[in-house]
């Protein structure tokens, strides 16, 4: 058997790209010879190969094809049309496009292309779906595929090289105050919930008080400038700026820092896939405050408080029983623990990996 991983674009610190990483390397583990094959690869010293290649290599009736999906790209249509071997398509779900549509035309339309081969990619009727959450598997099932050839399992990550990571000491010295701090990490988009964060945190302070602040850790995008403006509006219109701290770009000993220094993690996404930095923030001992949409019930889980309401006032509660109760806070930060360990940790990950596909531990 040879093995091969295909993805468009494989980058280093990027969420499908730490899946497909870990994946090659465990397969390479098991003996099987694997390459992955992307279009563009970036910040990365591993040999990649070009997709046109796949099908010389790894295209016959014993071998084995890996396409991670996450946006639309009928290069992997095509060479899933013509693998004889088994074809596994994991699935990392495609942000609809209304999110976009007011914002950004461009984001809007690549949207819409990637969402429009979800119905194609089932069509081919491939071996296996594995799904990065339930809620992902059950877009691929509500569009025709067999339940019965899905497996579940979350996304793999580099969160113990965070945890063993040295934190950044000038932004831990920078931070280190007795502020109240609430965290969001995540890119600057319209369905990452930016703009629902900037008033829960108005509404906590508004009803609470000070000292508190609000971290934002999270790249911003020209195309999307006018919900950034947006955001900072909200900020702006809430007399938030000397509370609001906002790291545009951070190494790996800048984004520990952020989360040794936070009180809570707080995520008010509409649409989430999956969401590795919830299991960052609980792997840390950072509690998780979320809102009830797409994958973060099942992500979040036990591990931390999950609302299903777009009040502002509710988060603003949750944050201030955060803040006043030691107890609950250690209690969350207790179960977060567990649920990494028994969910997330790379030895389970690659267990159920290695059991999806039919290989011995």
């Amino acid at each position: 058997m040879k093995a091969a991983i295909l993805l468009p674009v494989l980058a280093n610190h990027d969420a499908v790209g730490n899946d497909a990483m870990a994946m090659a390397q465990i397969l390479r583990e098991r003996g099987i010879d694997t390459r992955i094959y992307c279009d563009v690869a970036v910040g990365l010293n591993d040999v990649t190969h070009r997709p046109d290649e796949l099908l010389g290599f790894a295209g016959g009736p014993d071998d084995l094809v890996i396409y991670h999906f996450s946006v639309g790209w009928p290069t992997a249509l095509e060479i899933l049309r013509k693998a004889r071997g088994r074809r596994v398509v994991r699935y990392h779900n495609i942000t609809p496009a209304h999110f976009f549509a007011p914002i950004a035309v461009e984001y809007a339309d690549v949207c819409t292309r990637g969402r429009a081969e979800i119905g194609r990619i089932v069509a081919l009727g491939c071996d296996l779906y594995l799904g990065d959450s339930h809620f992902n598997l059950d877009e691929l099932i509500e569009h025709g595929a067999p339940a019965d050839r899905g497996a579940v399992f979350a996304p793999f990550h580099r969160v113990e090289h965070l945890h063993a990571a040295q934190a950044d000491l000038d932004l831990l010295d920078e931070l280190a105050d007795d502020a109240f701090t609430v965290l969001m990490v995540g890119r600057i988009a319209p369905n990452k919930g930016h703009v629902e964060l900037i008033e829960a945190f108005a509404a906590f302070v508004d009803a609470h008080g000070d000292p508190a602040r609000l971290l934002i850790v999270g790249k911003s995008d020209p195309r999307l400038q006018a919900y950034v403006d947006a955001v900072r509006g909200r900020i702006e219109h809430h007399r938030l700026g000397d509370r609001v701290i906002w790291l545009e770009s951070v190494n790996e000993a800048r984004l520990k820092a952020a989360y040794l220094s936070s009180d809570v993690f707080m995520t008010l996404s509409q649409h989430e896939g999956f969401c590795v930095p919830v299991i960052e923030a609980m792997a840390l001992g950072v509690p998780v405050l979320a809102r009830a949409t797409s994958a973060l019930p099942e992500t979040v889980g036990a591990g931390g408080l999950c609302w299903d309401s777009e009040d502002p006032h509710v988060y603003a509660a949750s944050l201030a029983r955060l803040r006043g109760d030691a107890q609950f806070r250690r209690v969350l930060r207790e179960k977060a623990h567990r649920r990494y360990a028994s969910e997330f940790s790379p030895a389970v990950l690659r267990a159920r990996l290695l059991g999806a596909l039919d290989l011995a531990p």
